[in-house]
């Protein structure tokens, strides 16, 4: 464990930073075209005010995704501990600097795992329930459910077990070496097992612009059309992004491509989306934000997600897009992929519809 404090008084001054591997076992390896993750080796942090109120945050480094790990995020957060403790949670966004420039800006989930600790902390303090502190504009939002990579068969299974749940809508990983035959057998075998489901089929940036025009040309001829194309392309192919929105004429989302606000500007000028997937382990709350911001003054949708997150993550996420209102997606599944949960509290699921309504205080989740 990390740790690092100082005496203060005031009690929304920052007593102390601490911090701990997180390590979750999951039911199956989490697949995406990237690799698969065979466990959630995340990372726990608490911030505790003068007061004694305390806070927790999450780090889910997912190396697949972003190279990140579980090592990084300790180094990182061990490097801001004397840049925050003693600063004013008040100002959390001149703490969430701080913060970042300790070592947040080498380690995106390190910096959200703290920037979370902070506000669960100052919101606890008040008494006031996250979802609200971030808008109040509502309480509930709609979450799909992913099938990972992996065979045909297994994703037909899946699918069924996914609208057995009453899930709704079914994000489909695709894209890696197998190519577009292997893709097309599985959204197939998904499409068959559940007619009736919207499909979102994740690349996680690992299609190429010939593997998606196969991707494409195969939907049609199955008479298959998606709800929305997730990152398929690589983060700086901006120019295939607007192709692939121009030659498909389905709804097209950046992912890896939209990790700053200034990257939205990049997609808006270059029309190569119409959906921002937002993750907060990307840069930090503050940097989710500022994505909001930017994708809705340039008429941008917005979705909301994550990485292989717990509970307390997740329920984060979700009261960050039920109090900012107007997000059209939602991947907000992965506590249910995880064997254990080692906290109390979080959002309340009734099929995919998740609800923050009964959180009163912060986001509502300790560790057991």
């Amino acid at each position: 464990m990390g740790l690092c404090s100082r005496a203060v008084g005031a009690p929304l001054l920052v007593r102390d930073l601490t911090f701990s591997p997180l390590d979750i076992p999951l039911f199956v390896p989490f697949g995406i075209s990237g690799g698969a993750q065979p466990a959630a080796n995340n990372v726990l942090a608490r911030v505790e005010l003068a007061d004694g109120t305390a806070g927790y945050g999450e780090a889910a480094p997912l190396p697949p995704y972003n190279g990140e790990t579980q090592a990084d995020v300790l180094r990182a957060l061990a490097a801001m501990c004397g840049a925050v403790v003693g600063r004013d949670a008040s100002d959390w966004l001149a703490v969430a600097r701080w913060a970042r420039d300790a070592g947040g800006a080498q380690c995106g989930s390190a910096q959200c795992a703290f920037e979370m600790a902070l506000l669960d902390a100052l919101t606890r303090q008040r008494g006031e329930p996250l979802w609200k502190f971030f808008g109040g504009a509502g309480t509930m939002l709609e979450t799909d459910m992913t099938v990972t990579t992996g065979t045909a068969s297994q994703a037909a299974e899946d699918a069924r077990a996914i609208r057995a749940r009453g899930i709704r809508q079914i994000k489909v990983k695709v894209g890696g070496a197998k190519g577009a035959m292997h893709d097309l057998e599985r959204v197939g075998a998904i499409a068959a097992a559940a007619p009736d489901a919207p499909l979102i089929l994740d690349g996680n940036a690992g299609i190429s612009r010939e593997h998606a025009r196969e991707l494409v040309k195969g939907l049609r001829a199955a008479k298959i059309t998606p709800a929305l194309l997730e990152q398929w392309l690589p983060k700086d192919d901006l120019s295939g992004m607007r192709m692939l929105r121009d030659e498909s004429g389905w709804l097209v989302a950046a992912d890896e491509a939209a990790c700053s606000g200034e990257d939205v500007v990049r997609l808006a000028d270059a029309r190569a989306a119409d959906v921002v997937n937002i993750k907060l382990m990307k840069a930090g709350v503050a940097a989710a934000l500022d994505i909001v911001r930017v994708a809705r003054e340039r008429g941008l949708g917005l979705m909301i997600g994550g990485n292989v997150e717990s509970i307390l993550a997740m329920t984060f996420s979700a009261c960050f897009a039920c109090g900012l209102g107007g997000f059209q997606f939602a991947d907000l599944d992965t506590p249910w992929f995880l064997a254990e949960n080692p906290f109390e509290g979080g959002y309340r699921a009734n099929g995919g519809l998740l609800s923050v309504t009964h959180i009163e205080r912060g986001h509502g989740v300790v560790p057991r």
